[in-house]
C-alpha cells in the first residue's frame, strides 16, 4: 500500500511539473507576441521572410561614363536594391566647382543605369547625421556605398565618416583607367576653330585636367594632340555589362546605331522611345575610324569599347553590335532579323540623305525605316561647347580637386606615422 502512495505522489509531482513547464513555455510565447504586437504565427511568418537587403551610393554623376555605370554594378552587387543619390546643383558648385551637366540630365542617366532601383534627387554631397537617419529610416538602407578613392569635404574631412563610424559603411573599386576629369581634358583637344590668344589657356587647362591620370597625349609636332587610352577591355568586363539574353523567335527587333560618343541624356531618351517600338533593341556602335571620318579627326573622344560599355549599361539596350558598319545592308538586316531601322532628329550629322552615300537607303528601300523625333536637343558638341565657354570655372574646379586630395592624403601619413 506504501509503495502505491508513494508511486501516485511520484506521478502526481511530474504531472505538476509538466504544467509548470508547459505554463512557463506558453506564457513565453504569448508575451513573446504580444511584445511584437503580433499573433504568433504572423510571427513566425514575418522571421520567416527575409528583406531585401537594400544598398545606397551617391554622386554627382556628372558627364556620366562607364566608369559610374561601372561603381553601380558593383554596389548592385553587395545588396538587393540599389538607392542611388544624385547630388545637386548647388552642392556640386559648393564643393567642386559649376556641373557640366544639369540635375535633370543627370537624373535622366542614372535612372537608365539598368543596375539602379531608385533614385533620390538633390542629394547632399556630404552625409549629414540628419540625411543617414533619414536613409536608414525612411529608405530602409543597410549599407552607404562608396569607392576607395577620398571624397573630401572643403574644410579637409571625409564625406563619409559618420557612416563608417556607424558601421554602416562598405567600399567598391574605382574603375581604373577614366574619370571625368580626364574627360574634360579630352574634349577640349576638339575645340579646332579658336583664336590664337586662347591657345596659351587651352593649352594650360589641358595640361591642369591630364595631369595625374591614366591618359597621355601624343603629339606629332602639329598641334593635333591625340588621346591614348589605357582602358583595357575584357571579355569578362563586356560580359558584366552585357544582358546575356537574346531576342526570341517572334521578336519585333529594332535596330538604331550611331557614335554615342560622351553618351548623354539625348542619347538615353532616343534609346527608350527606339526600345518603345519593339521588343528588342540592338545598337549599333560605329568604330573609331568612322567616327573620325564623318565627324573630324579628334573625335570620338571616347573609343569603341568605352562606348560600347555606356551603351550596354543602359537598362534599354538589349544588345550592341561593337564596330557597327556605316551603311545598314540588306544581309546585315537578313542576319540579325531586324524589323525597323530607326534614328533620331538630333544628331551631330542629319544631312546624310543629301550625300552621295545614304546609309539607311537599303532600310528606307524596305520600307523599314523610321525618324524618331528626340525628346532632347542635345549632342556630344553641346556638351563640349558647355565646357569650352566655361573653361576658367572647371580649371578652378580642378585645381581645388587636387589640393582637397593633397591635403587628405598628408593627414593620413601623418596619422598614420609614416
Amino acid at each position: 500500500m506504501a509503495s502505491d502512495v508513494g508511486e501516485t505522489r511520484h506521478n502526481n509531482s511530474r504531472f505538476l511539473a509538466s504544467c509548470l513547464i508547459g505554463g512557463i513555455a506558453l506564457g513565453a510565447s504569448l508575451l513573446g507576441g504580444l511584445y511584437f504586437g503580433l499573433p504568433i504565427h504572423l510571427l513566425e511568418t514575418r522571421r520567416s521572410k527575409k528583406r531585401p537587403i537594400r544598398v545606397y551610393m551617391d554622386g554627382c554623376f556628372d558627364m556620366m561614363h562607364y566608369g559610374h555605370c561601372n561603381a553601380l554594378r558593383q554596389a548592385r552587387a553587395l545588396g538587393d536594391q540599389l538607392v542611388v543619390g544624385v547630388v545637386s546643383d548647388a552642392e556640386i558648385t559648393a564643393n567642386k566647382g559649376p556641373p557640366v551637366t544639369p540635375l535633370n540630365e543627370r537624373m535622366v542617366m542614372v535612372s537608365a543605369v539598368k543596375w539602379v532601383d531608385e533614385v533620390i534627387p538633390d542629394a547632399p554631397y556630404a552625409i549629414t547625421e540628419e540625411f543617414m537617419k533619414k536613409l536608414f529610416n525612411e529608405y530602409h538602407i543597410d549599407y552607404i556605398i562608396h569607392g576607395d578613392d577620398p571624397c573630401i569635404l572643403p574644410d579637409g574631412t571625409d564625406a563619409y565618416a559618420l557612416a563608417k563610424k556607424a558601421g554602416r559603411y562598405k567600399q567598391i573599386k574605382r574603375t581604373e583607367g577614366v574619370s571625368s576629369t580626364d574627360i574634360v581634358g579630352r574634349m577640349l583637344l576638339c575645340v579646332r576653330d579658336r583664336s590664337p590668344s586662347d591657345n596659351h589657356s587651352h593649352s594650360s587647362l589641358q595640361r591642369q585636367f591630364s595631369h595625374g591620370h591614366n591618359q597621355k597625349l601624343e603629339d606629332g609636332g602639329s598641334n593635333n594632340g591625340a588621346w591614348v587610352s589605357h582602358f583595357l577591355p575584357t571579355s569578362r568586363r563586356i560580359v558584366q555589362f552585357s544582358n546575356g539574353k537574346g531576342p526570341g523567335p517572334d521578336a519585333h527587333i529594332v535596330y538604331i546605331d550611331g557614335a554615342f560618343d560622351l553618351f548623354h541624356a539625348g542619347h538615353v531618351e532616343i534609346l527608350r522611345l527606339a526600345r518603345g517600338l519593339g521588343d528588342f533593341l540592338l545598337v549599333g556602335i560605329h568604330t573609331d575610324q568612322t567616327v573620325s571620318a564623318n565627324r573630324g579627326a579628334h573625335r570620338p573622344i571616347m573609343n569603341l569599347h568605352e562606348r560600347s560599355l555606356s551603351v550596354l549599361a543602359c537598362r534599354y539596350v538589349d544588345e550592341v553590335i561593337i564596330g557597327a558598319p556605316w551603311e545598314v545592308s540588306k544581309d546585315m538586316i537578313t542576319t540579325f532579323n531586324i524589323s525597323l531601322v530607326v534614328h533620331g532628329t538630333v544628331a551631330e550629322n542629319n544631312d546624310f540623305q543629301k550625300g552621295k552615300c545614304n546609309p539607311y537607303a537599303v532600310p528606307m528601300s524596305m520600307g523599314i525605316y523610321r525618324s524618331i523625333e528626340s525628346p532632347l536637343d542635345i549632342t556630344t558638341t553641346t556638351i563640349i561647347k558647355r565646357i569650352v565657354s566655361n573653361h576658367e570655372a572647371y580649371q578652378k574646379r580642378n585645381e581645388k580637386k587636387a589640393e582637397s586630395e593633397r591635403r587628405y592624403y598628408e593627414e593620413k601619413i601623418y596619422v598614420s606615422g609614416d
